[in-house]
Formats: structure tokens, C-alpha cells, sequence
């Protein structure tokens, strides 16, 4: 079955050598990208719409259950954050049952994807013990696109730090592995220094997972310094940056995610977008949608936050919440409309999309297709 969507006012294809005012869709791919209206089983009419490929939200945390309100609010009153806040949501989700856990995981996505989201990584990282970030794993894998194991959030109570991390590079780790794509540490004040960060990375590498760092969140420190050098595909936040820092992400393939909706909600600074730009690292933007820090999935959001508050241009705000999210992901098939990327399509009501940020806080999204389905 294929589909042809015409009447294209403003197509965004991320890809220079590829333009054109209707694409056509067949099965999970774009097939076709240019100008005029090949045969094709149905057809849609944009009516002068803007196009672009669907968000993809590279940094999330779905696998959860219970509420942190309060500590939003005390934050909100001036106590400041820090990483301590995951135990409440580690006992959460520790007391819910799979079903419990599965129901809220599907439920936002549900909630990005009508928002225009088409590709969600997601994490473990809310059991810390061996059954329940296995449990976390397999059901993250049966909803979300991409599975990264985050052992490492934080020490749970009971144990030592060394002891906890010979827990998660080993019997964790070993257990969680099958399940999973990446591994991730929060490399963090709090969390992880950078020996341990060091060696529950180089052990996930070991067993052929790919590697990501949650780094510089609350202060400068090592984690981009370690992301690059372990060759991680993403290092996430960077809101602390050096000039050192931002010369090792231009100078590498290690993609700086930023969060900015989680600065917002923390009341930390926003990271210097503007200065990785120009340095010529590569930017992501993703939600970190969890219920701690940043309980939001509208990427939307984020790009708008990008554009009006951390000096990036709209096209640069669009790239990096679709392509930026794909090459923090090492993917090359989403984030793009062009032949042969996966059919991940997302309509806009509004001629461009500049109106993400001309228009805040409006809901913008008026049609979704995701991997050649419409869902929206």
C-alpha cells in the first residue's frame, strides 16, 4: 500500500540533495521525494502544510511508576535539586506490577506520539536491583524503539558505591545485556565519579553495547571529557561546559544531547547551544521525559525552548530535535525524508516550521505517520 502526501507548503528532509513538495510512502519507507503526483494507492492532500520528518526523542525515561509532585513543588519553592530525588521513584516502580508499569510506559508514548514523536529511546535505571532493571529492560523493549540500561542512576541505599558498581558490571549487566542496545551512566555529583563511570562503560563496551553518558547535569566535571574518549555515541545535559569540553565534542562523533526542558524544571542554566554550533559539534535536543526533572514529552516544547531562550534558529532547533536525535542514536534511516529512510512523517497546521516558536505553546501537530503507518 503506498500513499502519496501532496500539497507540501514547506518540506524539512534534512537532506541537502533532497527537496520537493510531495513524498510518496510505501510499507515503512519514503519511496519518493520530489515535485509533481506519482500514481499511488491513496493520496493526502497537505493543503499547503509544512512537513517534516517525526521528532526523535533520543534521552527519555518511561519505565516508572509513582508521582513526584511534591518534590517539584519544594523545588519550585527553592530547594534546590539534586540526584537524590530518583530513590522515591526507584521504590515506585520497585512496588508496581508489570502490567502497572506497562500501562504508564505505553501511555506516553502514546502521548509523544500525538505530538508529532516517531522514534523514543528509553531507559531503565528505576529498579536497581538485577530483577527489576531486567523487568524494566524487556518491557522497555516491547514498546520503545531503542533500550538503553542505566544501572548506574544511582546508589541504592543499602550497599557502597564500588560494591554497587561490581553489582551492575557484572550479574546486572550480564543479566540486562540481551535486552538492551546501549548502557548508560549518570556521571554525576551525587551519582558516579569517573572511575566507576569508567568501568560499568568499558564492561558494557566488553559485552558489545554501545555507550551513552548522562554528564555534566550539575556542574562541570568529567563526563563529556569520558564520553569522548570511550567513543559514546551521546553525552546528555551538558549544561556545565568548558571551553575544553566543547572543543572535545567538536573534535569527536560524540553527539551533545541537550535537555533543555529539564534545566527549565530544575532551574539549572541553559547549555550553551549556541557555542557547540559554532565550535561545529553536532546537537540533539530530547525531552528527558521522567517524573522527577523533567515530566514532559512534547519535543515541540523543547524546540521552542531552543529557539526563543538558547539563541538556535529554527532550522538548526528542527535538526537537531529529528537528525541530531538520529545521530545520537547512530542511526541513519530516521530524522530524514528522503528514499529509503523509514516513513516517520510529521504534518504540521501551519505553513512552516518557524510557527513552532512564532506560535508557543500552541499544538501545532496535525498528522502523524510513524514507520508508514498514520496514527494520528
Amino acid at each position: 500500500m503506498s500513499t502519496l502526501i501532496t500539497g507540501i507548503g514547506e518540506l524539512t528532509t534534512n537532506d541537502p540533495e533532497v527537496s520537493g513538495t510531495a513524498l510518496v510512502l510505501e510499507g515503512d519507507r519514503v519511496v519518493w521525494v520530489g515535485d509533481g503526483e506519482p500514481a499511488a494507492d491513496t493520496r493526502v492532500d497537505v493543503e499547503g502544510r509544512a512537513v517534516l520528518p517525526g521528532w526523535v526523542d533520543s534521552h527519555t525515561h518511561l519505565v516508572f511508576a509513582g508521582d513526584r509532585t511534591a518534590e517539584f513543588g519544594a523545588r519550585m519553592a527553592g530547594k534546590p535539586y539534586t540526584a537524590g530525588g530518583i530513590a522515591v521513584t526507584v521504590g515506585a516502580t520497585r512496588a508496581a506490577s508489570d502490567d502497572e508499569l506497562a500501562a504508564n510506559l505505553k501511555r506516553h508514548i502514546a502521548e509523544a506520539v500525538s505530538q508529532g514523536t516517531t522514534y523514543v529511546e528509553t531507559k531503565t535505571g528505576y529498579g536497581l536491583s538485577v530483577v527489576d532493571e531486567v523487568r524494566s529492560a524487556k518491557l522497555a523493549r516491547e514498546h520503545a524503539d531503542e533500550v538503553t540500561f542505566l544501572g548506574a542512576h544511582l546508589v541504592p541505599a543499602g550497599t557502597t558505591a564500588d560494591d554497587y558498581v561490581d553489582l551492575v558490571r557484572g550479574e546486572m549487566l550480564d543479566a540486562v545485556a540481551p535486552h538492551v542496545r546501549w548502557a548508560d551512566v549518570f556521571c554525576e555529583t551525587g551519582a558516579f565519579d569517573e572511575d566507576q563511570s569508567r568501568a560499568v562503560l568499558e564492561a558494557a563496551a566488553a559485552k558489545g553495547l554501545g555507550l551513552r553518558v548522562h554528564g555534566n547535569q550539575l556542574g562541570e566535571g568529567p563526563g563529556v571529557r569520558l564520553a569522548v574518549d570511550l567513543g559514546a555515541a551521546s553525552v546528555d545535559h551538558c549544561t556545565y561546559l568548558s571551553d575544553k569540553d566543547v572543543e572535545l565534542l567538536a573534535g569527536s562523533d560524540t553527539v551533545a544531547t541537550l535537555l533543555p526542558a529539564c534545566d527549565l524544571s530544575t532551574r539549572q542554566p541553559l547549555p550553551n547551544a549556541r557555542g557547540l554550533l559554532d565550535a561545529g559539534a553536532t546537537v540533539a535536543l530530547a525531552s528527558n521525559c521522567n517524573p522527577g526533572s523533567s515530566y514532559t514529552s512534547s519535543m515541540a516544547f523543547c524546540v521552542t525552548t531552543a529557539v526563543l531562550q538558547m539563541r538556535m534558529s529554527v532550522e538548526e532547533a528542527v535538526r537537531a530535535a529529528t537528525l541530531g536525535g538520529a545521530q545520537a542514536l547512530r542511526r541513519d534511516d530516521i530524522g530524514v525524508l528522503r528514499p529509503g529512510a523509514r516513513a516517520d512523517v510529521h504534518v504540521l497546521n501551519a505553513p512552516s516550521t518557524t510557527h513552532l516558536a512564532y506560535r508557543p505553546g500552541v499544538p501545532l501537530t496535525r498528522a502523524v505517520w510513524r514507520a508508514g503507518v498514520r496514527v494520528l
